[in-house]
């Protein structure tokens, strides 16, 4: 930082023992550019300047203020929207189309605009993922470059009905505390590639639906998926035609309460083997 009226952020906040002082901090992160921060001592108190990226770089660590970016690159020649935001939200979520360095407060495009990609950096109040691209059928691909943060609690209907999207790299998610993953990829229809090699699901309950309708994935690795806090799997891989192979080997259904039409609509082999192979999966699955 350079300046006389900077400081390490080391030695700033091992002076601040106040957790209201460290709220303060965290309510105004996506309200300034700059923190000013009174340092506490014995003798005297002095007002320092602390620059977002370098607080941000030294909390990251431990607490998940790091913003989330990503990339969107949208179908050619189609409108519609691109991200579904609740009014309470859109101050957290920061958008900016092809390299233009001005912020849009827009969450649609029109095929005249031409736009080739769209950029989403997302604050770090934001908890939930919920219903985030539902139904935005003008998304081709979608890529995560940041997600280092663990507050992520819900991904309900995440990307559910995104018709145009063909693939999803999130082997760089962190989804240590989400613990509702239903109807997440529902109605991808378009979807071939999908890369979950990173999830961590200890802490999810809910799976139902998680990946119906998927009918163009042909490939699905699932062997970083723990179940064993899952209660309701019904329907997860119904409608998926295309699947080939899919090995459940780190699954446990031991807590699984509803298993209806699992791999209801899959293929025959597919169920064969499934059903021959894991002994525990009830007969309703496979209905």
């Amino acid at each position: 930082m350079g300046t006389s009226n900077s400081v390490k952020l080391k030695d700033l906040f091992k002076n601040i023992k106040s957790r209201y002082i460290l709220d303060i901090i965290f309510d105004n992160l996506s309200k300034t550019k700059s923190l000013n921060i009174i340092r506490y001592n014995k003798s005297l108190k002095k007002r320092k300047n602390i620059s977002i990226k370098d607080y941000q770089e030294y909390f990251e660590i431990w607490w998940p203020i790091s913003p989330i970016e990503l990339e969107i690159t949208p179908v050619n020649n189609k409108s519609g929207s691109f991200i579904i935001l609740k009014e309470e939200d859109k101050n957290y979520y920061h958008i900016y189309f092809d390299n233009d360095k001005k912020e849009r407060k827009k969450y649609n495009i029109d095929s005249s605009e031409k736009i080739k990609k769209i950029k989403i950096i997302i604050d770090y109040q934001v908890r939930s993922f919920e219903n985030l691209f539902n139904k935005c059928d003008c998304i081709e691909s979608i890529c995560f470059k940041k997600f280092r943060r663990t507050n992520i609690e819900n991904m309900n209907s995440m990307f559910s009905d995104c018709l145009s999207l063909k693939k999803l790299d999130l082997s760089n998610f962190n989804t240590k505390n989400v613990t509702k993953m239903a109807f997440m990829f529902s109605g991808c229809v378009s979807l071939k590639e999908l890369n979950l090699s990173k999830f961590s699901t200890y802490n999810v309950t809910d799976m139902c639906y998680m990946f119906s309708g998927c009918s163009s994935l042909k490939e699905l690795n699932l062997s970083t998926f723990t179940t064993f806090n899952v209660t309701d799997m019904s329907f997860m891989f119904s409608g998926c035609p295309s699947l080939k192979e899919l090995n459940l080997s780190n699954f446990n259904f031991y807590r699984v309460k509803n298993m209806r039409y699992m791999f209801d609509g899959c293929s025959n082999a597919l169920i064969k083997t499934i059903s021959n192979k894991y002994k525990t999966i009830q007969n309703e699955a496979f209905d």
